[in-house]
């Protein structure tokens, strides 16, 4: 017989999750799928990363003497690892037509360049949770200094 506790589990990742795991969950491809790794899962948080290389394609022209990450990534960045724990929680894989859509993002604050050689942790964590409807206070940090802070929105949908 199959524990409470043990159906819970079933759908849970087994860390850390590599690329072809995280392309489970999200349905992002390149060059715009931004999470290269979870390190870390709990109830309602979520740990990853993305390692900035010269060869991604945005830094080719953001800018070409002094290439930065924009923002925006960063922000996509912190959503897409905020999907992955969208699902996670609900204890479901993603199923064709099932995806957790960017909805929005608040209190954007960006406090540190992003340049190729960095790592980028992503940490995003459950503030708010209605109809569908999830928010997540979302940390994008290099060498343990904060880059971005935002709110981020994310939407369930089924198509």
């Amino acid at each position: 017989m199959v524990t409470e506790s043990e159906k819970t589990n079933q759908n849970k990742p087994e860390l850390p999750m590599n690329i072809q795991q995280i392309r489970e969950y999200l349905p992002h491809r390149y060059p715009f799928l931004l999470v290269d790794r979870v390190v870390e899962i709990t109830d309602n948080a979520i740990v990853g990363y993305k390692n900035v290389s010269i060869n991604e394609e945005f830094l080719q022209g953001h800018f070409p003497e002094y290439p930065i990450m924009p923002g925006v990534l960063i922000v996509e960045a912190l959503a897409q690892v905020s999907g992955i724990l969208g699902f996670v929680m609900n204890d479901v894989k993603p199923t064709p037509g099932s995806l957790f859509l960017f909805a929005g993002a608040e209190k954007i604050r960006f406090k540190k360049q992003v340049v190729a050689g960095d790592q980028l942790v992503l940490k995003s964590e459950l503030i708010m949770q209605k109809r569908g409807i999830y928010k997540y206070q979302c940390t994008a940090s290099v060498d343990g200094i904060v880059a971005t802070t935002a709110e981020i929105i994310i939407s369930h949908q089924k198509l």
